[in-house]
């Protein structure tokens, strides 16, 4: 059983919200618009802001509903982490568009959101300020994600889950790498 949440939570990541969107809303495949990623980034910049906030949402949706999904069902902590990774591992590598999807920070927001409430709500305040200001999500992303591991240390939050919320904003700056530096962005 805990298999098949964690493959649930990959299935439920891999649902391509926004590539869904611009083909409902602009008829294209925002793969092949402006930087070619399928995340709410490209869908704000391309699709409008309407568009892009609520691929956004829905991104982040998708990763606290697999953590959800493993809770309801009581799965031991680490099936429950699996199932929020293989969540945002669906999102970044989609099995549905032949694993070429979004960097997964929505969907990480959204993990960690589930995981480590307390930390990433104290955090959330600088991150959106910092997007409002400068609009840079990478800065936006470092506001929220460098200090989380301090923040999670201070308020007595377990060592596996500083860990976790190391590890999944790793994967993203990782997928961000894959996708802009080094590998073709038509092979990634």
């Amino acid at each position: 059983m805990p298999w098949l949440i964690v493959i649930l939570g990959y299935l439920l990541g891999s649902i391509p919200t926004g590539y869904i969107a611009g083909r409902i809303f602009k008829k294209v495949d925002i793969r092949r618009v402006g930087d070619g990623n399928m995340g709410a980034q490209n869908a704000f910049r391309q699709l409008g802001a309407g568009v892009g906030i609520a691929v956004g949402l829905i991104d982040a949706g998708k990763g606290a509903l697999a953590i959800l999904i493993a809770q309801a069902v009581n799965l031991p902590q680490i099936g429950m982490l699996l199932a929020g990774a293989a969540a945002v591992i669906g999102h970044n590598w989609p099995v549905f568009l032949r694993f070429r999807g979004g960097r997964g920070e929505a969907t990480t927001i959204g993990v960690l959101l589930t995981t480590i409430t307390q930390p990433m709500l104290i955090l959330a305040a600088p991150a959106i300020l910092t997007l409002v200001i400068w609009r840079n999500v990478t800065l936006a992303s470092a506001v929220l994600f460098v200090p989380l591991p301090f923040v999670c240390w201070w308020l007595g939050v377990p060592g596996a889950l500083i860990a976790y919320g190391v590890a999944l904003p790793c994967l993203v700056g990782f997928t961000h790498f894959l996708r802009t530096r080094w590998v073709p962005a038509r092979l990634v």
